[in-house]
Order: structure tokens, then sequence, then C-alpha cells
């Protein structure tokens, strides 16, 4: 008896730290992501975050990926329909009046995809929540198309191995 209550226990612990992304190193999507976004690109990585940048490249394009934890509700409200990605674009615009921002197909998780311009540089954020997991990948440029390609090239590579099934 005590060892069934003992592998019952087990077994919820590990069924209690299952939960956000199935990956929390980006260190592990470093060439994904490299491959995915094209040559010429240098890159620093560590656990919790890798920035790739291309000076040679048109438009001098920089990717920023950061993983974190973000428990204040917002996944849960996007999830419901509580908080719609048209509400999401209207706080987004009291930042900036040129934001737009669009849904991520990012299933199990939710996302969704920002683009502004502030003088002459553009930007691109994905944001993909699960479970209180955040990855956010900031692309910028000098070009808003340039820029939202590479956030969504390096959002689809590290996807799959970030977020998991």
């Amino acid at each position: 008896m005590r060892l069934l209550i003992v592998s019952l226990a087990a077994f919820i612990a590990t069924e209690a730290t299952a939960e956000g992304f199935a990956a929390q190193n980006l260190s592990t999507v470093a060439t994904k992501v490299g491959s995915a976004i094209g040559k010429g690109f240098n890159h620093k990585v560590d656990p919790k975050r890798a920035t790739f940048q291309c000076t040679d490249c048109k438009g001098s394009p920089i990717i920023d990926f950061q993983i974190g934890r973000q428990n204040d509700g917002t996944e849960g409200r996007v999830r419901s329909g509580q908080t719609t990605i048209s509400q999401l674009e209207q706080l987004c615009q009291l930042r900036n009046p040129s934001c737009k921002l669009s849904k991520l197909e990012v299933s199990p998780a939710v996302g969704w995809i920002s683009n502004w311009t502030a003088g002459p540089v553009a930007s691109s954020t994905a944001v993909i929540l699960r479970d209180g997991d955040i990855l956010t990948i900031r692309s910028i440029s000098s070009d808003a198309d340039m820029a939202r390609d590479y956030a969504e090239k390096a959002a689809q590579a590290a996807l799959r191995h970030i977020v998991g099934k």
C-alpha cells in the first residue's frame, strides 16, 4: 500500500511540472532558427535568450528571442475570447498608431504578431503563450515586410521545438 501511495505521489508531482513549453532552452533551436532565417547572421545564444544579427543583409535585421513566464491571465483571456485580437491591436495602437496585430496559429499555445514602425525602424513582435510560459520574438529591420517575414520564419522554426504538441 505504501508503494502505491508513493507511486501516486510521484505521478502527481510529475504531472504538476508538465506545464508550459516542451523545451525551456533556446540553445536547442539556434541552428534551426539560423537555417530558417538565412545566411549571413551572427548569433549569441543562452538558455533564455537568443539574438541573431546580420549587418551585411538588406535592412540590417536583428531577431531576438526571449523565453520566460507570464502568469497575469492574458493567455486565459485570449483563449476564452474575453480578450480578442482586435482588442490587443487597440492596446498596441495606443502605444503606436501604426501598429497592426493579427493572430498566430500556434496551437496548442496562443499567440499573435504585431507590426509597427517608428521613423526608419520597423518592428514585428510575435508573442506565444502556453500554460504560463511566454516566448517573445522581436524582429527589427529598416523594412516593415522584412521585419514581419523574419519574425514569422523564426517563430515557425522554433514553434514545435519550444512549444511542443
